[in-house]
């Protein structure tokens, strides 16, 4: 709000008043009229936007739609994704303003004649926070994800450390009791692979998505992502598929739906505590996929 009143105080208030005469459907102006809220807190107008690109990102938060799925290439508002991360405007951005103010004020439109009770300047000071806070979870989501992948890759690190003959960052490589080099290495899809050299090439084997988070509320979307992940690896030639997940509280046989080709499940938590009668599956499968002995008998 602090950055849209800067770039009011130097907007001429003519050629505003008529931009949002041309994008502000009449209902929707007595509507924000009724309640004493200014037009140009809640709609964007090119000019508005000419003056300081970066508050397309306020437009955004007040419609409740996260980057991930704004900036995306079918609702053609990718291009304008510098505006809001960088804060610049250039010729081809300039020209499709008027588009692009045109296409977010009719999803504005609806939000405020649909707004129950009658929208009120607190929403509109409001609800840009109440998204930037899910933005933010999203955010921690990714953080938790990425750092479960690391963990669990440390954790295979300690069942193989005692047959790697090379290690650089994310890439260790084993010798087998066939003689064979077997590389564990982190990825993008899946998460982490494990490939074995057969006379100088490396055969895809098993394909590893790691999925951190543990709210059950969005599990089974894990499992989605899990799925389509072990489906491009699938067209990679991998053979064996395993998910770790967290599964305490859930029916891991709805799970076992949403991903199809996973072939093996694992709990989270007992992978990342290396504790559990999954941990213990899980080093006794990855030994086995991998050709070495674990040393000492796993128990759970």
């Amino acid at each position: 709000m602090d950055a849209l009143s800067e770039a009011l105080a130097r907007i001429d208030p003519f050629v505003l008043k008529r931009e949002l005469s041309s994008y502000i459907p009449a209902d929707v102006q007595r509507i924000l009229a009724a309640a004493g809220i200014r037009d140009e807190h809640v709609f964007p107008t090119p000019i508005i936007l000419e003056m300081k690109p970066a508050l397309l990102g306020y437009y955004r938060l007040l419609l409740g739609v996260p980057q991930k799925s704004f900036y995306i290439s079918s609702t053609g508002i990718s291009l304008f994704r510098a505006m809001e991360a960088l804060g610049v405007l250039n010729d081809t951005q300039k020209t499709m303003l008027p588009l692009l103010c045109r296409a977010l004020g009719e999803g504005l439109s609806e939000l405020v004649r649909q707004m129950s009770p009658v929208i009120t300047q607190r929403d509109v000071s409001e609800l840009q926070l109440l998204t930037l806070g899910a933005q933010f979870q999203g955010s921690n989501n990714n953080t938790i994800g990425k750092q479960a992948v690391l963990d669990v890759f440390l954790s295979i690190r300690e069942i193989v450390k005692d047959h790697v003959i090379d290690e650089q960052q994310g890439r260790i490589i084993i010798k087998n009791s066939a003689g064979r080099k077997v590389v564990l290495a982190l990825a993008a899809d899946p998460d982490v692979c494990i490939q074995e050299d057969f006379s100088g090439k490396l055969q895809n084997k098993v394909a590893i998505e790691i999925k951190g988070g543990t709210d059950k509320s969005n599990a089974h979307n894990r499992a989605g992502e899990a799925e389509k992940s072990h489906q491009k690896a699938k067209g990679q030639g991998f053979r064996d598929f395993w998910t770790i997940i967290a599964t305490k509280g859930l029916d891991v046989e709805k799970l076992k739906r949403e991903s199809p080709t996973t072939n093996s499940w694992f709990d989270a938590v007992q992978v990342l505590g290396r504790e559990g009668e999954d941990w213990v599956e899980f080093c006794n499968r990855l030994a086995g996929q991998v050709g070495i002995p674990l040393g000492e008998e796993k128990e759970p």
